[in-house]
């Protein structure tokens, strides 16, 4: 028996070790699929090719393990603009890069100043004698004015195009709530503030129809030229103006009708588009496909061209997204957040501060965090650019307001000056089913707020006020850094949204320009000359989201082909997603609001789609029964 001991001793112990060797092979697997990184050897001779199967972004939003484990599907794949740019203008000078192909087949979208950037830099690539070549099954859009800036399009034999333009209907809930008996209570200020009529009417009012009309009619007028001016050949009168006596005069055939219209260049299938590839960079000596070339992928480049570094930083920091309170994000501007990563750059003393606003606002109390944030350097004696891109509306221009310069595009959208709340109580409901209330109250703010048994008077005053003087210190702000009365901010405040080009004559921004003006205005009033680099702040992705985006998003077989009609099923879809994300965001009840509902960024909407199922379909089925 001692003896038999000893053994099962050893055999414990062997297991032990054992399971300690897996363990740390386990361990050190993951730390290395965590930190893995392409290599820069892999760079080729020949194309780099970039396959957007997914949408392009200022900020690339981190994935939540948790959620990403637990959803039906694969997280949308995002593509930082800077990081095409940046990839395209390396091409451009390099001469391992003999063509750029971009492949749209699985493209979602982007914002019209995104795909004005990256369509720039192709120009560049184009100017620099290299081709750049397109393929994708349908066009819509985005993807149209991204593929306007190559020198050959290509489209399936099966595809097609389609321009639709901005604008649209969307939905209003007030015949919802009517029903359910919820009472959204709306506190606001601001003729145009817009974002409260979906729950307190059934269509758009007129104040909101005559902005919005302005609005999109310049935002198609710039489109049109920048299509026009990136691609003369392209009929776009032919395309819109009777859409279907287009179709109908190439016989049903979109590519057809595409290609007439000077919108594509070839039909054909892509096994045809790499026989024309191996044309332009030869063939693949490593492989044994006829119609294989020698590639190099979007990651690969990136680690091989690295961000510039050297001289004095300039602190770049990124608003993108709904601003919120706490710690969201990144692709989340989390008010504490953003604040936290401006008082740690003031530790490296950095140069001067360029802030990066794609948002439509949100919470008022994130965006004086934020703004309260940007104030701690300017008081420096830094230079403050503000870089505004598709979005820079309420909040995200309440957070713009300590900038010596703000920057824009003229497809920007901007202003939406004005404060909102929106509360719902539930005493109808609760009545409609035999729950009643009363009690005794010593004041009249007693028991309130009172979700159930709805407000007294004095609170909705109270809310109301608090809404008013909420506007003013936002017209306030807004007059001390735009050397404007108050009087002149109000007449074009009330939550009227600007388009870019009219923002900057009536003196909400300085002048047009991206990123790049921004920083170099930024060096100019720091006197750096040319011995300068830019810092973004809080750009590293997690170990935890390099291992969930190699997991889910890597294989471009994760997101599906599009041909036309799956272009238009794609935006019904996304509907879906905006009405559960507006019923939420009345639910949740949030503070003070400076919001452009109208304004939320088209492709992270529209693209956008329920996790499992939540509350909506629950409260749909309950209406059906």
């Amino acid at each position: 028996m001692h003896f038999a001991g000893k053994v099962w001793r050893l055999l414990v112990g062997i297991k032990d070790a054992l399971v300690l060797v897996f363990m740390l092979l386990f361990f050190a697997g993951l730390f290395m699929v965590l930190t893995a990184r392409p290599s820069p050897a892999a760079v080729r001779d020949g194309a780099l090719e970039i396959d957007l199967n997914g949408m392009i972004v200022e900020e690339r939003t981190e994935i939540d393990p948790l959620m990403a484990l637990l959803a039906r599907e694969a997280p949308v794949v995002e593509y930082q603009a800077r990081d095409l740019v940046r990839a395209l203008d390396a091409a451009a000078a390099d001469d391992r890069i003999t063509a750029v192909v971009l492949d749209l087949d699985r493209f979602l979208g982007a914002g019209q100043v995104h795909l004005q950037e990256v369509g720039e830099a192709l120009d560049r690539v184009r100017a620099a004698e290299k081709p750049v070549l397109t393929y994708a099954t349908a066009y819509g859009d985005d993807a149209m004015l991204l593929a306007a800036h190559a020198s050959e399009v290509w489209v399936d034999p099966l595809g097609g195009a389609v321009i639709a333009g901005p604008g649209g209907e969307r939905p209003y809930y007030a015949g919802l709530l009517q029903r359910l008996k919820v009472n959204a209570r709306i506190y606001k200020v601001g003729e145009y503030k817009s974002a409260v009529e979906p729950y307190s009417r059934s269509d758009m009012s007129e104040p909101a129809r005559e902005n919005y009309r302005a609005l999109y009619g310049a935002l198609w007028e710039e489109y049109q030229a920048n299509l026009k001016k990136a691609r003369p050949s392209a009929n776009i009168a032919q395309v819109t103006g009777d859409p279907v006596a287009w179709v109908r005069g190439a016989k049903g055939d979109l590519a057809t009708a595409a290609k007439q219209a000077g919108l594509v260049d070839r039909i054909g299938t892509r096994a045809e588009f790499d026989k024309r590839m191996v044309e332009l960079v030869g063939a693949d000596a490593w492989s044994s496909e006829p119609s294989a070339y020698p590639t190099t992928s979007l990651a690969t480049w990136l680690v091989d061209n690295p961000e510039p570094k050297g001289g004095k930083p300039i602190a770049v920091v990124t608003i993108a997204g709904e601003i919120v309170d706490g710690d969201a994000g990144p692709g989340i501007a989390g008010g504490s957040r953003i604040a936290s990563l401006l008082d740690d750059a003031l530790t490296s003393d950095p140069a001067g501060l360029v802030v990066r606003v794609d948002s439509p606002g949100g919470s008022v109390l994130a965006s004086e965090e934020i703004r309260n944030a940007i104030l701690r350097h300017k008081a420096k004696g830094i230079p403050v650019a503000v870089s505004m891109v598709n979005l820079a509306a309420s909040g995200g221009y309440w957070v713009s307001t300590p900038a010596d310069r703000i920057f824009a595009e003229p497809e920007t959208i901007t202003g939406s000056i004005g404060i909102f709340a929106v509360v719902p109580t539930f005493e109808d409901t609760a009545a409609s089913i035999g729950v009643t209330s009363d009690g005794v109250r010593t004041t009249p703010l007693s028991g309130q707020p009172d979700l159930i048994g709805g407000f007294t008077p004095e609170v909705d005053a109270i809310l109301q006020a608090t809404i008013e003087d909420g506007y003013e210190d936002f017209l306030q702000r807004v007059s001390a850094s735009r050397k404007l009365t108050r009087d002149q901010v109000d007449r074009i405040g009330q939550g009227r949204v600007w388009d870019g080009g009219t923002a900057r004559q009536i003196g909400l921004v300085d002048q047009y320009g991206g990123i790049d003006e921004a920083l170099a205005w930024v060096a100019k009033q720091a006197k750096l000359g040319d011995d300068w680099h830019a810092q973004y702040l809080g750009s590293r992705p997690s170990g935890y989201d390099n291992l969930l985006r190699s997991l889910f998003l890597d294989d471009p077989e994760n997101a599906e082909r599009a041909d036309v009609t799956a272009l238009f099923a794609r935006q019904q879809r996304g509907l879906l997603g905006r009405i559960e994300s507006d019923l939420d965001r009345l639910l949740r009840v949030n503070g003070m609001q400076a919001y452009c509902l109208e304004c939320m960024p088209l492709p992270r909407a529209e693209n956008s789609t329920p996790h499992n199922e939540g509350w909506l379909a629950i409260v749909f089925r309950a209406l059906a029964s």
